[in-house]
């Protein structure tokens, strides 16, 4: 009984030492980056663009119901909302995609390309 208990033990202690001295470093000069960070700009760009056409849609309707509101004031007011919470997310969306070329240029310097 004792025996097997030396033999667990070993055991253990070989397959908790093992990768530790079996380890081969994995290291990232295989890895294409300038096609990821390519990829990943032309996402966010296409995402930036469908947020401001979405955006101008908005704008179009918001403009649409002030214009149309013939001075009623909870049509314009629903206008004037809808023309705020565009221009808000206008301006998050423009804000986003200025932030992540920030970063995109920053991450490209500081990693190499």
């Amino acid at each position: 009984m004792r025996n097997y208990r030396f033999v667990r033990v070993l055991v253990m202690a070989l397959a908790l030492l093992a990768p530790l001295v079996l380890i081969h470093p994995a290291l990232a000069a295989d890895a294409n980056v300038a096609k990821v960070e390519t990829f990943i700009r032309s996402i966010i760009q296409v995402v930036a663009g469908l947020a401001g056409l979405v955006a101008t849609g908005f704008f179009v309707v918001g403009g649409f119901g002030y214009i149309t509101s013939s001075g009623n004031p909870e049509h314009l007011d629903r206008a004037k909302r809808t023309l705020l919470f565009a221009a808000i997310g206008l301006a998050i969306t423009i804000g986003a995609f200025v932030l992540s070329n920030i970063i995109a240029s920053l991450a490209t310097s500081a990693f190499g390309s």
